[in-house]
């Protein structure tokens, strides 16, 4: 049983994440991950483009007529178009999620023939290493956000 091996990563993560437009229904959820008030998020529903991850999980209820699906929403994403770029508004979730949903303004920009950009505050160590796991550039410092600096990342499709 001599010789070479090779192995296969197999990235289990994305195979049970599902990524979807956003509807109004997942407002309570995206606010609680966004930390802030559902109605902003309604609004945000209406007024940009939003992707959510989630992960479907066949219920398990012995009481259940039929198998039941619950989902867990994982993170969402929301981007504009302006200046003839692609403006992730906002991004939040597990790492994953963030890395996995940061491909969908990128695919957008992409089918438009347009860039992306996206600022991160500093202290978001986490969605800055899904930003370059998704494949954005740090490109310097961004404006203040809520009283923290931020990074600029950038991203030609």
């Amino acid at each position: 049983m001599g010789g070479a091996q090779s192995f296969i990563r197999i990235d289990t993560v994305y195979s049970h994440m599902d990524v979807r437009d956003a509807v109004e229904e997942d407002a309570e959820s995206i606010a609680a991950l966004a930390d802030v008030p559902e109605d902003v998020v309604e609004n945000l529903v209406h007024d940009r483009s939003v992707r959510v991850a989630e992960r479907k999980q066949a219920g398990n209820d012995p009481n259940a007529d039929t198998d039941a699906v619950d989902s867990e929403l994982l993170g969402f994403v929301s981007f504009d178009v302006h200046d003839q770029t692609v403006h992730v508004t906002q991004v939040g979730g597990t790492t994953d999620a963030c890395e996995r949903l940061l491909s969908e303004p990128v695919r957008f920009a992409a089918g438009e023939g347009l860039d992306v950009e996206l600022l991160v505050e500093q202290n978001a160590a986490d969605l800055q290493t899904a930003a370059q796991a998704a494949g954005f550039q740090e490109a310097g410092d961004g404006p203040v956000f809520r009283g923290s600096p931020t990074i600029r990342y950038y991203q030609q499709p």
